[in-house]
């Protein structure tokens, strides 16, 4: 199994542009998955510049309806022919915004998806042979606080806060994806029912809203319950947050856009 990020805020190779989105290609045995698909075209771009082909793409995995996750998504399907599309419906019928600085929409634009190429996802399940979707991710630990930006507009134009029903995590043998975990990275490792090695994605643990006690305490936590598990972010920890749960947590968390 072999992750490369394609798309993120940072990057530590001078060849490769960034953008606030994210886009991770997942190569195992049987699969090539794109994670998430960044905010327009550019990982497809960066992708050429690192040799991989996204023609062969066979899933594409959407984590959540973010136009930062998503809004590559329609580019990608105008080149890939076969990949099919595991998604949320709740991500492709809400309308997201964000209140951070001004009020703006981060909804997606979705293009047309065939049918045939599109699964979606309201249960836990195996998708394919050892490729597995959380859904439903139990609220039993603390969310970030940069949640409370993020709101979900009605029919009646009327907002609320978004509880992120339309966010899914990717699981595959001993690999965990988690988008934005949004949900909150405890309540992701707490809803996978499998053994995780390795968890790549943003941990939404924006500089400036959790204390550096919070980040302690959460990281002692993961520390303590997940001795096991190395982690990987960048895409939306900032930079703070990252050095203060390194300092508890050593070699067990690190900053991808390094790798």
């Amino acid at each position: 199994m072999k992750w490369t990020v394609l798309s993120d805020n940072r990057s530590s190779d001078c060849r490769l542009s960034t953008e606030h989105g994210l886009s991770v290609l997942l190569e195992t045995d049987n699969h090539c998955i794109l994670l998430d698909t960044g905010a327009s075209d550019l990982f497809m771009r960066n992708a050429e510049i690192l040799g991989k082909n996204l023609a062969i793409v066979d899933y594409v995995f959407i984590s959540h309806g973010h136009s930062d996750h998503a809004g590559g998504l329609r580019f990608l399907l105008e080149q890939n022919k076969k990949a099919k599309v595991i998604i949320s419906p709740h991500a492709m019928t809400g309308k997201f915004f964000s209140k951070r600085n001004h009020l703006h929409s981060i909804t997606t634009l979705w293009p047309e998806i065939d049918r045939d190429r599109l699964i979606p996802v309201t249960e836990t399940s195996e998708i394919d042979n050892g490729l597995f979707i959380i859904a439903n991710i139990a609220h039993s630990h603390p969310m970030p606080k940069g949640n409370q930006n993020l709101l979900v507009m009605d029919e009646h134009g009327n907002y609320s806060p978004d509880a992120f029903s339309h966010e899914l995590a990717l699981y595959s043998d001993g690999f965990l994806f988690t988008g934005c975990a949004h949900s909150g990275l405890e309540n992701i490792l707490t809803s996978c029912p499998w053994p995780v090695n390795t968890v790549v994605g943003g941990f939404h643990l924006l500089d400036g809203q959790e204390s550096d006690y919070e980040l302690t305490a959460l990281s002692q936590r993961l520390k303590t319950n997940f001795p096991n598990t190395i982690f990987y972010t960048s895409h939306c920890t900032g930079d703070h947050a990252f050095q203060v749960m390194k300092n508890i947590m050593g070699k067990q968390i690190n900053n991808f856009c390094k790798e």
